[in-house]
């Protein structure tokens, strides 16, 4: 046989599989042109002339190998179909008398066709897009937009290699397959698993451990270090749970409704449930990827939306004051230079001070255990046993909250800014303190609200409490001297005026040799949008590349349950049933079984609510409210989404079966 004869089978293949073959074409062109648009984006030269640009290189670098891993993961599963319904079509080829390696010709046609075609395609439309993907990130972030085209030569090369290795990897997979079965075994490779499933106890008590523990962590993590430790692991967990239940645990409980006789010998439910064990068991592991990546894709868009649309609220909280000033050991003297310098830069550029916060305080990481706090390893237990101590004379406290308490040498007031000591009394370097006073309220340096660790501010008596306690102590790799000096205000003047004036003042503590900073709200504004707006880019672009996995999924699903139930539908009506009741006992059970992922999918992200709230709070945003409409609001439009999708690939299982 000529090798043109192979190529034309492989042609003519591709064309009878189109039902199959097509929209797998489809998801490997939109993979392509993301990944190129993508990494397109990521070493694009514009951003290294933008403020924050390095955060966002970092994010969209990142996108590049979720958009890599996933591609390899998603055309494997896709493909997975592809060969499972085609192998009735293989065996009789072989059956006829055209051997595994004539096959396998026509297979490696098949693969260079559809290889070079998604590619070419792919790569075009990344190309044609790639450009306005640019300027709608450009738009996101509030950018000047640059004109002109440009066409990456790098993204070309890295996506041929890598698509073009994910193609040679899945044609050895099928080859390998078709290579290690017999003919009869290919005849009837699309009705394996018809054999009832046995129930896995083993299997379903371990997805039910790894879930409740996944959501036990989600639940209890109190601290945002501890969160950003904990939820990957509670990620690792509810995955294994969710594929373990679909798995084991749905036939499991199945099969226990069968036993309940009263339940299972009437008409509906026997027909459900017996159809249902044999469903679970082909589509549990399409099942499971359906709600994995429906609870990614609500994650992901909740969450950089939420931060997106709080980006005012976000600045706010990690710069409570519009200029903060900030000098390590400073002496009095020191203090009223500062204060000196910072009215006078202000009158410079035009700017009216108001609503000052002062004080002096010491800023110390130490090792929290319960109400304890020591410098010393013994009591470490994790990272997430450091906190912050910043402690303060009560001078300072009453000047700055404009009160007059008074504290006994043994006394302290404390707020509790991130993390809580149930006791009335805290110890400190071995030394005890009774708390007065639990406070409610406290206005936080700004700096604090971007740290994960728990944080504290106390309250001591007065400045010699505090040289008793750090006396030859060494912070920071310093011995401790004097306080530091905390000074920020919010301003009243334009925004250009605001970030001279903050350059200004830092500039002014770099020449005087000064440990301290000065950062401000304006100066910060673009490195923010640049950092959160990216975050907001890359989440939509992940939501909707796992929309449209979410979607192919579900079109195979209909396509193979409809090839299977046709078989069914058959029999029912040779045992008495009528077409309609046949009908309306499938319907349900195929409704059941497509809308499960996304009930889970919901109950997945309501048990991780408060996690995420945590995690949300490292970048600043505390605003729950907001997030929890923005769930809410994402998982009605996902809904609404997923049902459409439903009923559009719904329409291709009901042609197959009728």
């Amino acid at each position: 046989m000529s090798k043109i004869f192979y190529a034309k089978l492989a042609l003519t293949n591709i064309k009878k599989n189109g039902k199959t073959y097509f929209p797998y074409i489809f998801a490997a062109i939109s993979t392509i042109m993301m990944f190129y648009v993508m990494h397109f984006i990521s070493i694009n030269d514009g951003l290294n002339n933008m403020s924050g640009g390095d955060s966002l290189k970092i994010i969209l670098y990142l996108g590049n190998y979720v958009i890599g891993l996933f591609s390899i993961i998603f055309l494997f599963y896709t493909n997975s179909f592809l060969i499972k319904r085609r192998k009735n079509e293989i065996g009789l080829y072989n059956i006829l008398g055209m051997e595994k390696r004539h096959i396998a010709r026509v297979m490696i046609w098949e693969t260079f066709f559809v290889g070079i075609s998604t590619i070419v395609i792919g790569l075009l439309s990344g190309i044609l897009i790639s450009k306005l993907m640019f300027l709608v990130l450009l738009k996101i972030l509030g950018f000047e937009v640059p004109l002109g085209f440009i066409i990456s030569k790098p993204s070309i090369t890295i996506t041929v290699i890598l698509f073009g290795l994910i193609f040679i990897l899945t044609l050895l997979n099928n080859l390998r397959q078709i290579h290690l079965s017999k003919p009869v075994e290919l005849l009837k490779g699309g009705q394996v698993g018809e054999k009832e499933p046995k129930t896995k106890w083993i299997m379903t008590i371990i997805g039910i451990v790894c879930l409740s523990a996944g959501y036990y962590i989600a639940l209890t993590t109190e601290s945002p270090l501890t969160a950003i430790y904990l939820f990957f692991v509670a990620v690792i967990l509810v995955i294994v749970g969710t594929y373990s239940l679909f798995t084991a645990g749905s036939i499991a409980l199945l099969k226990i409704l069968r036993k309940n006789k009263k339940f299972y010998y009437k008409t509906n439910n026997f027909i459900n449930v017996s159809g249902m064990i044999y469903r679970m068991k082909q589509n549990a592991v399409g099942l499971s990827n359906i709600c994995i990546l429906s609870t990614c894709v609500l994650v992901m868009i909740s969450t950089t939306v939420s931060l997106y649309i709080g980006m005012e609220d976000v600045l706010r909280t990690r710069y409570p004051r519009n200029i903060a000033v900030k000098v390590e050991n400073a002496s009095k003297d020191m203090e009223e230079k500062l204060d000196s310098m910072i009215i006078e830069e202000a009158e410079k550029h035009n700017i009216t001070i108001k609503d000052i916060i002062k004080y002096r305080s010491i800023e110390v990481p130490m090792f929290q255990k319960n109400n304890s706090f020591s410098l010393a390893n013994r009591d470490i237990g994790n990272y997430s046993d450091i906190s912050l101590l910043n402690i303060m004379p009560l001078e300072s406290y009453n000047s700055q909250e404009n009160k007059s308490i008074n504290l006994e040498d043994n006394e302290v007031l404390l707020y509790a800014f991130r993390g809580e000591i149930k006791e009335d009394t805290v110890n400190i370097l071995g030394n005890d303190f009774k708390i007065k006073e639990k406070l409610e309220n406290f206005t936080v340096e700004g700096i604090f609200s971007a740290m994960a660790t728990n944080s504290y501010y106390i309250v001591v008596r007065d400045t010699e409490t505090i040289e008793k306690l750090f006396s030859n102590t060494y912070i920071y790799g310093e011995k401790f001297e004097n306080l530091s000096y905390y000074y920020a205000f919010d301003v009243e003047g334009e925004a250009k005026d605001e970030i001279a004036l903050t350059y200004s003042l830092a500039d002014k503590i770099s020449e005087a040799s000064l440990s301290g900073y000065a950062e401000g709200a304006e100066e910060s504004r673009e490195s923010f949008f640049a950092l959160y707006g990216g975050l907001f880019f890359l989440g939509l672009f992940l939501g909707f590349l796992f929309i449209m996995a979410t979607v192919l999924i579900m079109y195979y699903k209909q396509v193979s349950e409809g090839y299977d139930d046709k078989q069914r539908f058959e029999i029912m009506q040779k045992v008495g049933l009528s077409k309609e009741e046949v009908k309306k006992s499938i319907k349900s059970q195929v409704l059941m079984v497509f809308f499960l992922p996304l009930l889970m999918a919901i109950i997945h992200i309501a048990f991780a609510f408060k996690v995420i709230t945590k995690l949300l709070a490292v970048l600043n945003l505390t605003n729950v409210t907001l997030f929890a409409l923005c769930t809410v609001g994402t998982i009605l439009v996902f809904a609404v989404f997923y049902g459409i999708v439903y009923s559009l690939t719904a329409r291709v299982y009901y042609k197959l079966v009728s």
